[in-house]
């Protein structure tokens, strides 16, 4: 039995028939023998959507009810994705980024992850439940709810797979993995099929939106695998990895 984190990205849950499509996938992958814990963005521009709201009420809003609001939109994400699950058939119990023991700094709009203690979440995993967390959030010390700036979401999956100890964190979007160039774009990119860290932050860096470069960067650090692949379809996507693991000894590859 293999431990996997799995990340949706706004696109992926941006409606309702995209959360029944999520929550199907999930549920493949525990009925294949393993345990999942999910992480979810807001529901497609909802994050945008929330900073309109904001901005049209106060062009200079305090930092603090920014987060505060942020974080209204990964909680709906979560809790629709939990219900969707629950009406397939399965189990799952959602959980705010606080919830999930994200432990930030107080820097609001961009804070810092400090420390994960997932106790809720494994509790969550031994009772045989998906565990779906809040993506993109986390709580100060002072106990005041704080986010992590653009690609967070990608960020916080990793975080939660290195404190749980996960065979792999599997980050999904939109595109079938990491191209040569967007392939919306440039209809002859093409799909890489592994990679090592510094190749991915050197493309993170260089403007690339697929991965967030402190979501890579905590990869690196940690060793942790990453399989980036699209919500959908079943293609094999792109693998980042240290430097002598095997790909075929990671979970859910195929």
């Amino acid at each position: 039995m293999a431990l996997i984190v799995q990340k949706y990205g706004g696109s992926s849950v941006a409606d309702a028939d995209s959360i029944k499509r999520v929550a199907k996938r999930i549920i493949e992958t525990k009925n294949a023998g393993n345990d999942v814990a999910v992480v979810v963005s807001a529901m497609g521009d909802t994050t945008d959507d929330l900073i309109d709201q904001a901005l049209s009420i106060d062009s200079n809003p305090p930092a603090r009810e920014m987060d505060m609001l942020m974080t209204a939109g990964e909680r709906i994400s979560m809790s629709l994705l939990a219900m969707a699950i629950h009406a397939a058939g399965s189990h799952a119990y959602s959980f705010t980024g606080s919830q999930a023991g994200f432990m930030t700094d107080a820097q609001f709009g961009a804070a810092h992850i400090r420390a994960v203690n997932p106790d809720r979440v494994r509790r969550a995993l031994n009772k045989g439940s998906v565990a779906i967390v809040a993506g993109f959030q986390g709580q100060s010390e002072r106990g005041d709810a704080t986010t992590l700036g653009r690609g967070g979401s990608d960020t916080s999956a990793v975080a939660l797979a290195v404190a749980l100890g996960a065979d792999v964190c599997e980050i999904y979007t939109d595109v079938d993995g990491i191209f040569t160039a967007d392939p919306r774009i440039v209809p002859t990119a093409r799909r890489i099929p592994a990679a090592g860290y510094d190749e991915i932050l050197e493309m993170s860096s260089c403007g690339s939106k697929v991965l967030a470069l402190r979501c890579v960067e905590y990869a690196q650090r940690f060793k942790m695998p990453l399989h980036v692949r699209s919500s959908f379809s079943h293609r094999p996507g792109t693998l980042v990895l240290p430097d002598g693991v095997d790909p075929k000894s990671l979970p859910n590859v195929n």
